[in-house]
């Protein structure tokens, strides 16, 4: 038979309310107390009836979040870490997410408020946030709770709570560590403009560059390079990169890393390749990567739900994974001189 809540609290020695308060609200019980009726339940072996604490509490522990259909790997890896993350983290607070489909944004939006209206979800993650974005919009007005992997790119003045990655300071970081190591015609490989994430990751790596080369737009224009966000594409982009000599290349996601990690074997060469994203595919390459750091996001995005005086905004700090592949990773030591103001060659 279960162990019941008045039984731990017989065991303890306090009232059933009190251990009530340490199991919910541990902080208003004196740290004396509270040490006995944890005593008593690791013990007893005492299990609390979340579902009667979610009824008492009206809310149902349920975090919603829409999963979409991937074409690649990349992606596919990407979201089931950010899933196991989320998922693990809410479990320690005796919360799980809820998964749901929808095929536009508009059907999201119903497929909450159905949810809400159940008494199903409580608390709603939104992801692949875009400019015009016009689920914040509609949450916002019916007081939704919930926050968004991603920032209001086109709303600086946005009161809902969000989360995002700072690309920018990520592709600065791979930057500064090859202009640290000696290189200049550092190329960078991205996204056709408009894409407001790849732009903030170019921009990551301009500001660097101007700062520490002293380079012009100009210049910066002869080192970019595009590829839509296929593999296959980033292929026949490649070869452009390693033709307009390039000594070293940051690239804006993994997939594009592969395409120059094919151009730069194809041409017998060695440089060093950076991807942003940290996949399995970095990994296995051996080429450096930006991580994400998806644990940290998730902790994010639940501090946020769990925050409900103000809107909750944070910028995450990624991280550059250093790898030292003779073909594309990073040498063990300066490859020449410092970088000079101007210097191209």
């Amino acid at each position: 038979m279960a162990v019941t809540l008045a039984q731990v609290a017989a065991h303890a020695g306090v009232s059933p309310q009190t251990v009530s308060n340490a199991i919910s609200n541990p902080s208003i019980v004196k740290s004396s107390t509270l040490r006995r009726v944890e005593a008593s339940i690791a013990t007893l072996g005492y299990t609390p009836n979340l579902r009667a604490r979610m009824l008492r509490q009206q809310r149902t522990g349920s975090i919603g979040l829409r999963i979409r259909p991937v074409d690649d790997n990349v992606a596919a890896v990407l979201t089931d870490r950010l899933l196991h993350e989320l998922s693990a983290q809410a479990a320690e607070d005796s919360k799980h997410v809820l998964l749901f489909t929808a095929t536009s944004d508009a059907q999201e939006v119903e497929t909450i408020s159905r949810l809400r209206a159940q008494g199903l979800v409580d608390e709603f993650v939104l992801t692949d946030t875009h400019p015009d974005d016009a689920r914040i919009p509609a949450l916002t007005e019916q007081d939704a709770s919930f926050v968004s992997f991603g920032r209001p790119w086109d709303d600086r003045d946005a009161t809902h709570s969000w989360v995002d990655v700072d690309g920018r300071a990520g592709v600065a970081q791979a930057t500064g560590a090859l202009l640290d190591l000696g290189y200049r015609r550092i190329a960078f490989l991205g996204w056709p403009r408009g894409s407001a994430t790849g732009d903030d990751r170019r921009a990551g790596w301009e500001t660097t560059l101007k700062e520490r080369l002293g380079l012009s737009d100009a210049d910066l224009e002869s080192w970019t390079f595009t590829s839509e966000e296929q593999i296959s594409e980033a292929i026949d982009a490649g070869p452009a990169v390693v033709a307009a000599g390039a000594d070293a290349v940051v690239c804006v996601s993994d997939s594009l890393a592969v395409g120059m990690v094919a151009a730069v074997r194809t041409a017998g060469l060695a440089i060093p390749i950076v991807g942003f994203d940290n996949t399995p595919l970095a990994a296995s390459l051996g080429f450096s990567s930006v991580d994400q750091d998806l644990g940290r996001i998730a902790h994010e995005l639940l501090r946020a739900l769990t925050t409900t005086h103000e809107p909750v905004t944070a910028l995450v700090t990624p991280r550059l994974v250093i790898r030292h592949d003779p073909r594309w990773g990073f040498p063990t030591a300066p490859t020449g001189p410092g970088p000079k103001k101007g210097n191209l060659s």
